[in-house]
């Protein structure tokens, strides 16, 4: 089971120095990033985020870490935390929900009031976490904020790299694959959409995270497509995510129309679904994403695929957390 790390080409001990201030801290990538930036003799780092539950599971796991609660999208205490700040990673973002003001509350405002506490404290350096929606043809509320939310960074004039991630799994995953997975274990039958056949290249949370890693040393600028290596069918990646955590479950396909209905019944029991008709839109949305170099630009190496749906589901103890939503 290979550890997460940090690349070849990244000496941990000189962050030591800097303020890191994450923002979106208790998600996905922010859970994934702080156990490499511990690794380090780092100093200094402030991790936000507005998610009650989720931000006690970061001070439990992360005792010595300075964790602040707080919403972005309103003015507070949590603006102070910027000042000294060197290096912000900006990795707030609304994924998915039912309501468009909600994805603009999270996407634009919270942005827009992020980045005038960053240049009323002179932040130097700042890695924008996008994502590679930016580039689909998908046409949502996520993907029309996130193309917002990137020009809010970019129009802000602070030195910076901008990172566009295809769809991420690893520990913490509490969408997407990690969400397949726990109900994968809890029914005895999974349903797929349709014949499956929708190319996916998903990127391991740890890899982003090592090149997250890679940028606050390196201070790299442009924008970059970071896309899995890998691509694979939605249906094979199912079968692959039983086998790693080995599920008992049946894999069924069932007609597209059908699937979207039951999507549509759940909204009427479930305000907060995991899974969405406009995600489900977006599944069979045929994009392909570049893939570029990132294993030679960044210096880290990308994890196979199945090896790291493996360090996913059977980590000792990063597999047993869940975020909530």
């Amino acid at each position: 089971m290979r550890r997460q790390h940090a690349p070849s080409i990244f000496n941990l001990d000189s962050v030591s120095a800097k303020k890191i201030v994450i923002t979106g801290a208790a998600g996905l990538v922010g859970q994934n990033l702080l156990p490499l930036l511990k690794q380090s003799s780092l100093s200094q780092v402030v991790a936000i985020d507005k998610h009650p539950t989720n931000t006690a599971i970061l001070r439990r796991l992360h005792p010595e870490i300075h964790v602040v609660e707080a919403d972005l999208a309103e003015a507070g205490p949590w603006q102070n935390e910027l000042e000294g700040c060197t290096h912000l990673v900006i990795g707030h973002a609304q994924i998915g929900g039912l309501y468009p003001q909600d994805f603009v509350r999270n996407n634009i405002q919270a942005t827009e009031r992020l980045l005038e506490a960053a240049l009323r404290h002179k932040v130097s350096y700042a890695v924008s976490i996008s994502s590679s929606v930016v580039n689909s043809m998908a046409i949502d509320d996520y993907t029309e904020t996130k193309k917002a939310q990137e020009a809010l960074n970019a129009a802000s004039g602070i030195k910076q790299v901008v990172l566009r991630p295809t769809l991420m799994f690893g520990w913490f995953d509490r969408k997407h694959v990690g969400w397949l997975a726990r109900f994968m274990q809890k029914t005895p039958v999974f349903p797929v959409p349709g014949d499956g056949r929708y190319l996916r290249q998903p990127l391991f949370a740890g890899d982003f995270s090592a090149i997250i890693a890679s940028t606050l040393e390196s201070e790299i600028t442009g924008a970059y497509n970071i896309t899995g290596q890998e691509g694979i069918d939605y249906i094979d990646l199912i079968h692959a995510v039983k086998s790693a955590t080995g599920a008992k479950a049946r894999i069924q396909k069932i007609p597209y129309n059908l699937f979207w209905a039951m999507l549509k019944a759940n909204v009427l029991f479930d305000t907060n679904p995991a899974f969405t008709i406009k995600q489900l839109e977006a599944l069979i949305t045929p994009d392909v994403f570049e893939v570029i170099d990132w294993p030679g630009i960044f210096g880290v190496s990308a994890t196979p695929l199945r090896e790291a749906l493996e360090t996913t589901f059977r980590h000792p103890v990063y597999s047993k957390v869940a975020l909530d939503f």
